[in-house]
């Protein structure tokens, strides 16, 4: 036993010793860059059956490497007198360990921990960013404001090629209204149905940085092949590379040479493709080209959805619906910022032990809620109370005098009244032009209806408390 387990060493040693070599010429015949670029990370990894195993990091870089220059590794390995009886099989160990089952799910998309880029010359970096596991189509809540963006993203998503008039598809919008969650889950759903398209998920910040570092090390070849040769890009926030002239420069060529192949690009941006300052011409017309969708500011009805998902979700804790309205008519400014809101009250809910009402979540939110103040105004109140009822803000002006449309501006009248300095009169020409006494009217009716009717009072107190903070 001890006598083959010794042969066995030898062979490894001679099969090891013979790669070194094969290296070496390789090296000599294809020049220190392409070597450094795709060959040196060549390692021996055994010898089966056969066959001796070399192993790369990454699927890309077998795949390059069998293409490109596969023939003339087993040309110069057949010439070595020790390794005529073997062939030459190069792996990837990180794939060799996924289940039969799921071959693909673990590296399709290039994110942080799965990949590594071959553009270096010292050490593998990590080319993606990851993908946050709960933004994925399921968890995104659709309303008016961001409609044509979720269509568009779906299209794309489920197509098994690029859609005519949406490549690229760009998607933009304000800070936090759902733009890298839509990103997301289109990469979710095409490493989930359709594996064999390799994504590409990266913020524009990081594709400068791995430009930077290509040309930092030589390596802008690997660094171009690496990133002409996915199936679907997404750049994340790409209104970063305006003003950075040798960015632009190359994220035009890669995105000519993309397109040139059919291949699919995803972009989002704070603002649209014309509105991008620092851009240059070319580059703005690129992104112009296919599918531009934005996503409005959120409106009281999405951003009560939004919070309805999340609590959905939630175990342990309830929240009121009277908490739910009044955070999303607080909490305008971003989504974002609405769902923090939501996981302040019930962190504090959690940890303390007490129940979420009105009072608690003012209190544990009085500084974002302070943060959020300005002084009222007489279009404030009109706003949030035609919001509430769910009426047009025309309406408030309007001489309409169904109760639908009546109360609510009688509300806003009263509340008018309550929290501005503003007289009769001038409150009354603000609702287009009525009469001090019909302001008169209004506020007595309200007061009186908020004797007679608890439900009606309530109403009243959490408006109120929605306009004071």
């Amino acid at each position: 036993m001890a006598l083959a387990t010794a042969g066995q060493e030898k062979v490894k040693d001679t099969l090891a010793l013979v790669w070194e070599r094969v290296s070496g010429k390789l090296g000599a015949l294809y020049g220190d860059a392409v070597f450094k670029s795709w060959l040196k990370p060549l390692r021996y990894a055994g010898s089966k059956d056969g066959r001796v195993l070399l192993s790369v990091p990454t699927r890309f870089m077998r795949e390059w490497i069998t293409s490109h220059y596969g023939d003339d590794i087993r040309a110069l390995w057949q010439q070595e007198p020790e390794a005529a009886d073997y062939t030459i099989d190069i792996i990837v160990p990180a794939l060799s360990a996924v289940t039969p089952a799921e071959p693909a799910a673990a590296s399709n998309v290039i994110t942080a921990g799965n990949w590594q880029t071959p553009i270096t010359a010292e050490a593998d970096v990590q080319i993606g960013a990851a993908l946050d596991p709960r933004y994925t189509f399921e968890n995104f809540v659709v309303g008016k404001p961001n409609e044509l963006a979720h269509a568009a993203a779906r299209r794309v998503a489920e197509a098994t090629e690029v859609v005519s008039g949406c490549n690229p598809l760009f998607l933009y919008g304000g800070v936090g209204l759902g733009k890298t969650h839509l990103m997301h889950a289109i990469a979710w759903h095409i490493r989930r149905s359709n594996p064999q398209r390799r994504v590409l998920y990266l913020s524009a910040e990081k594709f400068m940085y791995q430009f930077i570092k290509a040309l930092r090390f030589k390596e802008a070849l690997a660094f171009k092949e690496y990133f002409r040769s996915v199936d679907v890009l997404m750049i994340d926030d790409v209104q970063f590379i305006s003003g950075k002239d040798a960015t632009q420069e190359e994220f035009f060529h890669t995105f000519n040479a993309l397109v040139d192949q059919n291949k699919q690009l995803i972009l989002s941006g704070d603002r649209s493709p014309s509105d991008l300052e620092g851009m240059e011409e070319r580059v703005r017309s690129r992104l112009g080209w296919g599918l531009v969708a934005d996503i409005h500011a959120t409106t009281f009805e999405l951003r009560l959805g939004i919070l309805q998902s999340k609590i959905d979700r939630m175990k342990g804790v309830t929240i009121p619906q009277k908490v739910a309205e009044f955070l999303a008519h607080r909490i305008t400014s971003n989504v974002r910022e609405l769902e923090g809101a939501l996981n302040r009250v019930v962190a504090h809910a959690t940890l303390v032990g007490r129940p979420v009402t009105l009072e608690t979540t003012q209190e544990v939110l009085h500084d974002l809620l302070r943060a959020n103040d300005r002084r009222l105004t007489i279009e404030d109140i009109q706003k949030r109370t035609a919001e509430h009822y769910n009426i047009k803000v025309s309406d408030m002006h309007s001489a309409r005098r169904s109760r639908v449309v009546a109360r609510p501006r009688q509300v806003a009248m009263y509340l008018s009244k309550k929290f501005t300095s503003k007289s009769l009169p001038e409150i009354g020409r603000r609702f287009g032009g009525k009469d001090h006494t019909t302001v008169m009217h209004a506020v007595k009716r309200v007061d009186e209806l908020m004797g007679a009717d608890n439900e009606f009072a309530k109403d009243i107190e959490l408006l109120s408390r929605m306009l004071q903070g």
